[in-house]
């Protein structure tokens, strides 16, 4: 029977197919030896049985094959429907004892639950954003949310992706990384050559108060600081005051903070800085080509939580 849950520690970048693109970076970086929270992912051949066993494959097909994907409103409708099967079925009772067992094991109050689409983020395409992530999920929770995880291979961006990018005919398919959650007091990405100059001797770090979510979901301005890579050295510092940051709630779940004078301040020191773009490089140097990184720091510590290729620079 097929492997249903892997940990990080056993996943590598050759993984993509099973793992996804998600899972099979955080696996490569945990066997690398960089900071990443551990975890493990629910292959994509749990969703595959999932689907297949309670009969939904060709009702999915006949949805996507029937809307008409340059109307938004069909689309959002097809999407409805997909989400709406695949939330009603019950999973499997083997998957469901295999996830909690896995989940037992990693020993953490809170995790994040996060989709890793099997066709994602190559040089061309970049499904980052496409799909979905809960954050600070209970034991409790974890099995509605992979379910949720499996759905949004079906949300109405998703679905113009596939079109946009001629996928529809693949087989695409979905992991779910299931991950210790880092508390972070500070979070946020970086680009290990500039995004806007493209000039591949500096790195661009941005960074703000709380949870990452709030940077990536563009709701808060962070802080951004470019480092000369060669020299190590500091190049320009970019503070944004923040108003508001995203934490966990005590019982799971996440809230909006105000800061008040606190989100005036710098959010990284000089040292920092330098301390993180050293392991930005580590993971460049590892891949062999430009990284758009995320990061967390929880207890003075930095914590990758995830890596892709840059998709957006002309060829050098």
């Amino acid at each position: 029977m097929a492997e249903l849950i892997r940990d990080f520690n056993k996943i590598s970048k050759k993984d993509v197919g099973i793992a996804g693109g998600k899972g099979a970076s955080l696996g490569e970086m945990t066997q690398a030896g960089i900071p990443v929270p551990p975890g493990f992912v629910v292959l994509s051949h749990a969703f595959e049985r999932f689907i297949e066993e309670t009969q939904l494959v060709a009702e999915i097909d006949s949805i996507l094959h029937s809307t008409d994907h340059t109307d938004v409103a069909k689309v959002e409708n097809a999407s409805d429907k997909i989400r709406a099967l695949i939330n009603s079925k019950t999973m499997p009772k083997d998957i469901e004892l295999e996830i909690m067992k896995f989940h037992k094991k990693l020993g953490a109050k809170f995790v994040a639950v996060r989709s890793s689409a099997t066709a994602e983020d190559s040089s061309s395409a970049a499904w980052a954003g496409q799909l979905e992530t809960y954050l600070n999920t209970t034991e409790k929770d974890v099995l509605e949310y992979v379910k949720k995880c499996w759905s949004s291979l079906f949300t109405p961006r998703a679905i113009f992706y596939r079109f946009e990018k001629n996928l529809h005919n693949q087989k695409i398919s979905v992991a779910v990384v299931v991950q210790k959650m880092v508390e972070s007091e500070e979070s946020g990405i970086s680009f290990s050559v500039h995004p806007v100059t493209q000039d591949y001797n500096q790195l661009i770090i941005e960074a703000g108060f709380g949870l990452g979510e709030a940077i990536v979901s563009g709701e808060v301005t962070p802080d951004s600081y470019v480092v000369e890579k060669d020299a190590l050295r500091l190049l320009e510092v970019n503070v944004s005051e923040q108003e508001k940051a995203l934490y966990k709630k005590l019982g799971g779940g996440n809230e909006w903070r105000e800061l008040g004078e606190k989100g005036k301040t710098q959010v990284l020191s000089g040292e920092q800085v330098i301390e993180l773009a050293k392991i930005i490089l580590g993971i460049e140097k590892h891949y062999g080509f430009p990284v758009d990184v995320e990061w967390a720091r929880e207890k003075n510590k930095f914590y990758i939580t995830q890596s892709r290729p840059i998709t957006t620079l002309s060829k050098k």
